[in-house]
């Protein structure tokens, strides 16, 4: 059972506004001032790492972007020399000629001379051959190692094949051609071209050029990734052509690499991560192909991440002291002044706030210390009024007593009236004697529509006796509306408006027609008269009176023109104040033919509690 009783409580003192002040400020701090910089030390975190590895790729995407330009400025060089080496007319000469032509070409050594030009001009073309669809050649540099027919290689082949496109072969592999400084194969990249013939598209010859290695070297050895990054070169089958001495990597599988023409991906070389990004060139379809260790960067990030984890640490520390100093200096006050109130409420009046804070706390201290005084002014001013409340009780009783007098005196003279045989005294004292006695009502505030009818008769009966054949009445009351419950003397100021500033202002009889009946969910009183009627800017002026009845009541005595719709605002006011806005009264009336004025009533089957003379003295 203990454990039971426990249980309740520890959970109150664990929500949030069961606790302590103190404790709910500083959890407060924290969830603004520290929290908030642990999300953006993770966001920071998280961004730097995006960012520098993004920089990372395309840093190195841009590197092999610009080493692929070069090496294709460097190759379409050798495409240039292709084109100028077959338009010379000694190695037209050459190819197109007879044999003794050709004999005589070999012999002067012009082509030789023009074709040295080229390998002066640029130091790293190793050689540049000519060779006709006879198997015979001529080159500056270059030779047959034997007496094989050329035109039987596979280098002479492919540029065949390709029809006088120029073909990048890459290293050479096994041929029978050599250069005088004996290249190996894989010092030199080759490039061929076959020179067709425009009209009948046969093959006159093919120009064979080898490229030094070294020039494609240093282009890609010049730039570095990172620490230990370098950058590699691969042909189309994926054959190296150029990787630095150091690498770690030196032939690349081709199932890495997508179809696309660059991109990046990761793979893991014995123990370490290992990044490539790669770019292939659309001119000599060669694969550029940045490698470097994926922990090169994670040490940049890794410096950021340090300092991020310091700076949160500083601001957790700072933002703890801060809570803790901001949630006692807030709290220490309040919890005083609390201990203070509980002592008030045991009665000891005489306590006191001594704080002189100047902020909200001591303002709240200041109006605590008011407040004791305010309460003992109280206490004994309730005392001098216990004192008055019997004669009070007294006089009250007396109040009631003189209604109630003055309708009784009404109804014996009634009776001597009609005992004496004057009839039309006798109904004028019997109907305002009626209407005294439903104006009473027992105290009630509210009476059934037939009570309200028949003190609208009574009133109209007096009316009548006045005004004789000037005023007809018409009443049409629904029986299913007899039993609802209305505010009481809602339509004797209506129908005496009617009677004074319409009926009584036009010639000759005036009609005031009374109905009542229920709709669907409310009751609706209607009181028409064929008077006097108003022009439209009077009857905006009422209009604007009745949609805030309260505020232009409080002014009659400032605007001697409110006075003569005090009664219709009156009756706004009382229904407007105990069911709200969607009911009320509404006013229609067109000058020379009438006012009409429609009462909008709730449906109620009995009565409902209002104070009706603080109804009074609040209109």
């Amino acid at each position: 059972m203990r454990n039971e009783r426990r249980s309740p409580r520890l959970w109150n003192r664990l929500q949030f506004s069961q606790m302590p002040l103190r404790y709910q400020l500083s959890i407060l701090f924290v969830l603004i001032g520290i929290v908030p910089a642990l999300g953006l030390g993770l966001i920071v975190n998280w961004t730097v790492d995006r960012i520098v590895e993004r920089q990372v790729e395309d840093n190195t995407l841009q590197l092999i972007g610009k080493v692929n330009q070069s090496l294709d400025k460097s190759i379409e060089n050798l495409q240039n020399i292709t084109y100028l080496t077959e338009f010379d007319e000694d190695v037209q000469l050459f190819i197109d000629g007879d044999p003794e032509a050709r004999e005589q070409v070999k012999s002067s050594g012009s082509v030789q001379a023009f074709l040295q030009g080229f390998t002066t001009l640029h130091p790293d073309i190793a050689g540049i051959l000519i060779i006709n669809n006879e198997g015979e050649y001529i080159s500056n540099e270059m030779y047959a190692v034997d007496d094989t027919d050329l035109t039987q290689e596979s280098w002479y082949q492919d540029a065949v094949d390709h029809k006088g496109i120029f073909t990048v072969i890459g290293h050479p592999g096994e041929r029978r051609v050599t250069t005088h400084v004996n290249y190996t194969p894989d010092e030199v990249v080759s490039v061929s071209r076959a020179l067709v013939d425009p009209e009948t598209r046969e093959t006159r010859g093919v120009i064979l050029i080898d490229l030094k290695l070294f020039s494609i070297a240093g282009i890609a050895r010049d730039v570095t990734l990172g620490k230990d990054g370098y950058l590699m070169i691969q042909d189309q089958d994926g054959n190296k052509i150029f990787a630095p001495d150091q690498s770690i990597i030196t032939q690349l599988e081709g199932s890495w690499f997508e179809d696309a023409s660059y991109g990046t991906f990761t793979k893991q070389v014995g123990d370490q991560n290992f990044q490539f990004q790669y770019q292939t060139s659309s001119y000599t379809g060669w694969r550029t192909i940045g490698v470097f260790n994926t922990g090169d960067s994670a040490i940049a990030v890794r410096e950021i991440h340090f300092y991020v984890i310091c700076y949160l640490f500083i601001v957790c520390l700072f933002g703890l002291t801060a809570a803790y100093v901001l949630s006692q200096s807030i709290s220490r006050p309040i919890h005083h002044l609390m201990s203070l109130m509980q002592k008030a409420e045991k009665g000891d009046m005489t306590l006191r706030n001594l704080g002189n804070r100047g902020d909200e706390v001591g303002m709240l201290g200041v109006s605590f210390n008011r407040m004791l005084q305010e309460i003992k002014k109280l206490m004994a001013m309730n005392r001098r009024k216990e004192k008055q409340k019997q004669a009070a009780e007294l006089r009250s009783l007396t109040a009631h007593i003189k209604p109630h007098f003055l309708y009784n005196t009404l109804d014996t003279i009634h009776w001597m009236a009609h005992k004496q045989g004057a009839e039309d005294v006798s109904e004028m004292v019997k109907s305002l004697s009626r209407l005294f006695r439903i104006g009473l009502s027992k105290g009630s505030s509210m009476i059934p529509v037939s009570e309200e009818i028949d003190h609208i008769t009574s009133y109209l009966q007096i009316q009548k006796t006045r005004y004789r054949d000037r005023l007809n009445c018409q009443i049409e009351l629904q029986e299913e509306a007899r039993k609802f419950y209305v505010v009481k003397l809602i339509m004797q100021p209506i129908v005496e408006n009617a009677i004074y500033h319409g009926i009584k202002a036009r010639r000759g009889a005036g009609i005031i027609r009374i109905q009542v009946e229920q709709q669907t969910d409310y009751l609706l009183m209607t009181i028409t008269d064929n008077g006097a009627g108003m022009d439209e800017e009077r009857l905006q002026q009422l209009r604007e009176k009745l949609a805030n009845p309260l505020m232009t009541i409080d002014k009659q005595h400032e605007e001697m023109e409110s006075q003569k719709s005090y009664g219709l605002l009156n009756v706004q006011a009382r229904i407007q104040l105990a069911f709200g806005t969607d009911y009320g009264v509404q006013l229609d009336s067109t000058l020379g033919e009438g006012t009409t004025v429609t009462i909008k009533h709730p449906l109620l089957t009995e009565p409902q509690v209002m104070a009706d003379h603080e109804q009074e003295e609040e209109l």
